[in-house]
């Protein structure tokens, strides 16, 4: 990325539930692990073994760490698109301006047409999605006929640095 940046977005899980839902689980498997593994009390009706509730535990704190540390970056150059879906992407892919045929931003349902969030595959040709919140998207569209999605949260932003590098192309 050794142009000039004209846009940059990074964007997190930030769905309220999303977070209740993994407290709520690693609560759950804490209490457990220190009612039955310290405190020597079985954990429910029919309690999994120590070993057991330990390695649950972990792995679910593990999956929480996980989804603190998952982050879209969007770049956008005069030489392309850079994205980066942490910790799927390490590196940067980019996407220069010659390879596609349309880029524009979009309105879309992650529910209906990809799934949810995350890194997704649509249904019926939608193409890939990397998303983390929201309804707004880069929609890109290449030369060999594959699409790719990229979620925003500055859907307006995102617009007029297309617009000012000349490529906002429907």
């Amino acid at each position: 990325m050794a142009n000039e940046v004209l846009f940059t977005e990074s964007q997190k899980f930030k769905q309220w539930w999303l977070w209740l839902i993994l407290l709520g689980i690693n609560g759950l498997f804490l209490f457990g692990l220190f009612k039955q593994v310290i405190g020597g009390q079985q954990f429910g009706d029919k309690p999994m073994s120590n070993v057991g509730l330990i390695v649950t535990t972990v792995l679910t704190i593990v999956l929480t760490i996980l989804f603190v540390n998952f982050r879209l970056d969007t770049t956008i150059t005069k030489d392309g698109i850079y994205v980066r879906f942490f910790p799927f992407h390490l590196k940067f892919k980019h996407y220069s301006w010659d390879s596609l045929t349309k880029s524009y931003v979009r309105q879309y349902s992650p529910l209906t047409e990809y799934g949810g969030w995350g890194l997704r595959l649509g249904l019926f040709g939608k193409g890939t999605a990397y998303n983390v919140s929201g309804d707004k998207g880069l929609q890109l569209e290449f030369t060999d006929k594959k699409k790719l999605l990229i979620g925003t949260n500055k859907p307006d932003e995102l617009t007029e640095t297309l617009k000012k590098v000349g490529q906002l192309n429907q």
